[in-house]
């Protein structure tokens, strides 16, 4: 039952081209900080492959946490703090000012930037420093930038250097697909294939160390578990048995994987050392449990299961394996995840009001009890969290294609990374790297 589950999900979809994701804002957060990001100036006698500024304002802008104020709004464009009319950016309202400029090094052969993050208000510089990277590292050293401003100001760490997987299909001829298992910047850019077939791959999940994705795939015939080294594309099979191979995620501290097999006959909960290849049998019921997922303390997993008779969340402690159930709202809720505190659990929600037959992404905190909705889109799925704990990325039904979204945490910014030819699903966003 769960195979052909597996199967009729992936037949869903399209043709996709495997060109770089789009970023589309669609909602931004009430409580978002104004920030001014001002043009880097160009320093040097060269143009500039990449608009860094303009990196940095899209990453805070996003983000949900900041509101960046356009240039066109700007009174002056100063490249350092000592050029900075205080006056002039509080009545633009603004709480913070970047500034900065960039300058090529013959001698370094790199490119220098200089930034500068000042509080507009107690008139001193939170943050800053010159940091240097070749034309092909400038994006990178961009995000590295977004990741200061914003744990400079919230105190939280920045997750704009991390990476994110996904799977794409095309359509080559009328009964030939290829799947491609894609790895890309947090933003959708650089995008490249780290490993395709002509069977399906499904449910993506990152190492902790972020060297590895394990992923489960059919390219065999049967399916399978896999895992998959980031730089050297090496492969490792990890269980094939007779049956479903499916929803592999690593332990805090990558030693084991906890996984779907049905191989004696049902569809059970077990965990896989990675050393020793031996296998631990977690759950015994005649329902169906799978999609499960480890606490960040790794003395917990939540799971999807139907033994109440439709799929909810469940909790269990590896100490006394005493499944506990966490949803009562709603006829379908499954694919839990935990909050990075361990407090929260998100997961795919389907509403049992009259009328209501979407699926959305929501939260729920495991003390109160007390649910949210944080989504509104139709056919949410596989939601995956940013490693800071601020934003969930999922894949959703949109103009009829799967494309990716993110939302905050709250509910309270929400955009969409779409492909501009075809379907995208099963986001993992990577640990920080």
């Amino acid at each position: 039952m769960k195979l052909n589950i597996l199967l009729a999900a992936c037949l869903l979809f399209t043709q996709v081209a495997f060109a770089e994701l789009t970023i589309e804002i669609t909602k931004g957060s009430d409580s978002a900080l104004p920030i001014a990001i001002v043009p880097f100036s160009n320093k040097g006698s060269s143009a500039v492959p990449f608009d860094v500024a303009r990196i940095v304002a899209n990453d805070l802008q996003r983000s949900g946490d900041f509101d960046t104020l356009p240039t066109s709004r700007m009174l002056s464009l100063p490249e350092s703090q000592s050029q900075v009319h205080y006056r002039d950016w509080r009545m633009l309202g603004q709480s913070y000012v970047l500034v900065g400029n960039v300058k090529y090094s013959d001698y370094k052969q790199k490119y220098e930037v200089s930034y500068e993050l000042i509080d507009v208000y107690s008139q001193k510089r939170l943050a800053g420093e010159i940091v240097s990277a070749g034309a092909k590292g400038l994006r990178k050293l961009a995000h590295y930038i977004s990741d200061k401003v914003y744990e400079s100001v919230t105190g939280v760490r920045g997750a704009f250097s991390t990476k994110i997987a996904y799977v794409t299909l095309k359509q080559l001829t009328k009964n030939k697909q290829e799947y491609r298992l894609q790895v890309s910047d947090a933003d959708g850019q650089g995008s490249y294939t780290l490993f395709k077939s002509h069977e399906p791959i499904l449910e993506p999940a990152w190492s902790n160390d972020g060297q590895h994705l394990a992923y489960s795939s059919f390219h065999t015939g049967r399916p399978a578990i896999y895992i998959q080294h980031i730089k050297t594309a090496h492969k490792r099979k990890v269980t094939s048995f007779k049956g479903l191979n499916s929803s592999p995620m690593w332990s805090p501290d990558d030693s084991s994987l906890v996984m779907t097999l049905s191989k004696d006959g049902n569809a059970e909960i077990y965990r896989f050392d990675l050393s020793s290849n031996k296998l631990d049998r977690l759950t015994k019921h005649y329902g169906i449990d799978t999609e499960a997922s480890w606490s960040p303390d790794g003395k917990e997993v939540v799971f999807t299961s139907d033994r109440s008779g439709q799929p909810q969340a469940y909790r269990m402690r590896l100490s006394d394996r005493i499944p506990e159930r966490l949803t009562f709202e709603g006829r379908y809720n499954a694919r839990p995840r935990f909050s990075r505190d361990g407090e929260s659990i998100y997961f795919v929600h389907r509403s049992a009001r009259k009328g209501d037959s979407g699926f959305h992404i929501a939260a729920i905190d495991m003390k109160s009890g007390d649910q949210q909705v944080l989504t509104s889109t139709s056919l949410d799925e596989s939601p995956s969290l940013a490693p800071n704990g601020r934003m969930i990325m999922y894949s959703t039904l949109r103009d009829n294609r799967s494309v990716l979204a993110v939302v905050s945490v709250d509910g309270g910014a929400k955009y969409f990374l779409p492909s501009s030819h075809g379907d995208v699903r099963e986001p993992a966003w990577s640990p920080f790297l």
